[in-house]
């Protein structure tokens, strides 16, 4: 089943392989991947597109490709992703996003967030959501706090995809569950 949501600026759409320039172009700004390891290739920009539309298919739900309603002009993604690397709290469903730099300050990502946490609590029937950054990553812990996400500080972990000692290795984690979404509406 492919679904499409809807905010009040925002378009939701599940990714294509039309979107691979846009995602690219995202994915080479150095702005935009200041707390990823480093920017992505097309190559790897082109691989990464393709997990989220196999993930899709693959569990029926994926981060949305973002489009402004008023242009279709497209800004980023959000959404959720099974996070499957071992960590204390994992298995477990995720919500994340990205947003071209063009976009950024708008409170665009809060907006997408909220109507994926709806999708997800409400349609999918997930228990809880989880969100990690790296540690210096304010923009996106603010985005979390925003949502009504909770950080307890003794969750933080180091992240084991990412080598000892790297700069981006400690991530905060907020988590969210469907009971205390429901009571914050």
């Amino acid at each position: 089943m492919t679904v499409s949501l809807e905010t009040k600026r925002l378009h939701l759409r599940p990714f294509a392989p039309q979107h691979a320039g846009d995602v690219a172009a995202m994915n080479a700004d150095v702005r935009v991947m200041e707390y990823f390891p480093a920017t992505l290739s097309r190559q790897e920009s082109d691989d990464f597109l393709q997990r989220l539309i196999n993930h899709q298919t693959t569990h029926g739900f994926a981060p949305f490709a973002l489009h402004m309603k008023g242009d279709d002009s497209f800004v980023g993604f959000t959404g959720l992703m099974c996070a499957t690397f071992e960590a204390s709290f994992t298995p477990a469903v995720e919500i994340g996003w990205r947003f071209a730099h063009a976009a950024w300050g708008q409170g665009l990502g809060s907006e997408a967030a909220e109507a994926c946490l709806a999708y997800g609590f409400e349609v999918l029937q997930v228990d809880e959501i989880v969100s990690f950054t790296a540690e210096a990553n304010w923009r996106s812990e603010r985005v979390m706090q925003k949502i009504g996400m909770r950080r307890d500080p003794s969750e933080d972990f180091e992240h084991p995809n990412l080598p000892q000692g790297h700069a981006l290795r400690r991530h905060v984690l907020y988590r969210l569950r469907r009971e205390q979404w429901t009571l914050s509406k």
